[in-house]
């Protein structure tokens, strides 16, 4: 096997498959390396329980990807060359409260109008208000969600120049619990949109993350939910047969430990077991900036201080996947067939309280749990007749009463476990095994995942858009190291399945002379 390559990329996490797929695409020699067995990183289906049961270890629908251009335009083929399908349920979000009544979330904005009006006839006219400014919105997040972030100050001076922009500002300043209760009246159609703010590992009490509401209802009725059939994972693997028909090269079980560099200019990497693969032209790292310093040479103490003191949420998650010998069945009825389910508590207030011992390294007194059993809607996941689950809730990192979830992981499970039969019938009857991660479990599986923050570093304000991960590190390339392209979910637009490795490969190709719009089209 050669060790020379036009592009070396570190890890196989989707951003870095993403990146790599659109060099190869141009006709550069590309070689990816990953330290698993598996590729993914996030984006990965496994049979964790039983045979025939696919799992999504850890993302499960393919949300904010679909209005990237390669899916939206299929840039580089996946679909029509390389086979990747998905479906889009008509409704991909519901919440299920414990006294048995529901609030669905549909692509059709009167549906879910007509369910929220269950409620609050105010809050179905307040829901129309808002899906009407997030539509309007969702050119901005297009343009920006999918290349290098605009300067800060720069977007923020913009802003300040129109009402439209002062107002927006506005709501990227608001919690999420101060904006939805200056817009709906009632607890559960507040709680309904404030669980949406949790899934950023955040409480809705957080500042700065009001304008997540608009982010999560225009992707939600201008694109969907996508499923993806045979699983998340799907995603991976027809990157990887892009990278492969372009004659590049993917690895497991590859440990790079040093990214080299000469000249100030980044030249290749060396692995665990001694080799080393030299790029001529760059190399895409999934480099969490905690490991910049150790793992690059040369880079200026005062950019590594900045990246080694970025903050990682207090908050981590825990899985459990479930093999089923037959679907779910909801005490709600059987319309509960969303995408994403959550389980909350009859009162707005629970689920606050939660989080706030969350803050404090204490488990939540109301488990946070939401769920997808995609089996609803891709029976391949499943032998005939069975299901799978995937369930989460959020957890301490750091116990407070310093336990170790190695040993203790199971015990919470069963909580978990517990708490869903409060809006299962047949739980209990119908587990054949389960799998689960804990947050330190997260931690082993990718080195993104640090104390278990699927995110790769805490969603807060001052580590967003071009100062993610720093203002220094926030463009996809390192100062004072030319020719090293980071992407990852700690990188803008953050984590979630974004495809956001495409500004990383833009970067290159500007830096490389390579006219990025002839991208795949060879």
């Amino acid at each position: 096997m050669s060790t020379a390559y036009d592009i070396v990329t570190v890890g196989s996490g989707h951003n870095g498959l993403v990146a790599a797929a659109y060099l190869a695409a141009a006709g550069k020699k590309v070689l990816v390396l990953e330290r698993n067995a598996w590729f993914g990183g996030g984006v990965v289906t496994r049979e964790l329980t039983q045979p025939g049961y696919k799992h999504d270890q850890h993302s499960m629908a393919h949300i904010f990807i679909q209005g990237n251009p390669l899916l939206r335009n299929d840039e580089l083929g996946l679909k029509a060359k390389h086979g990747l399908k998905y479906v889009f349920p008509e409704l991909p979000m519901m919440s299920v409260f414990e006294d048995g009544t529901t609030l669905g979330l549909y692509r059709d904005r009167e549906r879910t109008c007509t369910e929220i009006a269950k409620f609050s006839k105010h809050d179905a006219d307040a829901y129309r208000w808002l899906a009407d400014k997030a539509a309007g919105y969702m050119p901005m997040f297009l343009g920006a969600f999918y290349s290098a972030p605009a300067p800060l100050g720069a977007t923020y001076a913009l802003m300040d120049q129109s009402r439209e922009g002062r107002e927006l500002w506005r709501y990227m300043q608001m919690s999420s619990h101060d904006f939805l209760c200056s817009v709906f009246e009632h607890d559960k159609v507040r709680m309904h949109f404030a669980r949406v703010a949790g899934e950023n590992l955040v409480s809705p009490d957080e500042k700065a993350t009001g304008l997540g509401t608009f982010v999560f209802v225009g992707f939600l009725e201008g694109f969907g939910f996508g499923v993806p059939i045979g699983g998340s994972g799907e995603l991976t693997n027809t990157l990887i047969a892009s990278i492969k028909a372009n004659g590049g090269e993917v690895l497991g079980d590859v440990d790079v430990t040093a990214i080299r560099t000469k000249g100030g200019r980044a030249v290749g990497v060396a692995t665990r077991d001694g080799r080393e693969f030299t790029a001529k032209d760059g190399v895409v790292a999934a480099l969490h900036p905690h490991d910049l310093g150790k793992m690059v040479e040369g880079v200026a103490p005062e950019i590594v201080k900045a990246a080694s003191a970025t903050q990682i949420s207090e908050i981590g998650c825990i899985t459990v996947h479930a093999a089923l010998k037959s679907p779910l069945k909801f005490r709600a009825g059987a319309n509960v067939k969303a995408v994403m389910i959550e389980l909350l508590p009859n009162k707005y207030d629970t689920i606050r309280k939660s989080f706030d011992s969350l803050r404090y390294g204490e488990f939540s007194n109301y488990p946070l749990v939401g769920l997808g059993s995609l089996t609803m809607f891709d029976q391949s996941r499943a032998p005939a007749g069975g299901a799978t689950m995937h369930a989460w809730d959020y957890v301490p990192y750091q116990r407070a009463d310093g336990r170790d979830w190695d040993d203790t992981k199971h015990h919470y499970v069963k909580r978990m476990l517990s708490h869903m039969e409060n809006f299962l019938d047949n739980l209990g009857d119908s587990v054949l095994a389960y799998h689960s991660d804990s947050p330190v479990d997260m931690e082993r599986t990718s080195s993104s995942f640090r104390r278990g923050d699927l995110h790769g570093i805490a969603a807060v304000t001052y580590q967003a858009q071009s100062h993610r991960p720093t203002p220094d590190l926030g463009y996809n390339v390192v100062p004072g190291c030319e020719r090293l392209y980071l992407v990852g979910p700690f990188q803008h637009p953050g984590g979630g399945v974004f495809g956001a490795g495409r500004a990383a490969a833009f970067r290159a190709f500007e830096d490389l002379k390579i006219d990025f719009s002839k991208a795949g089209k060879r």
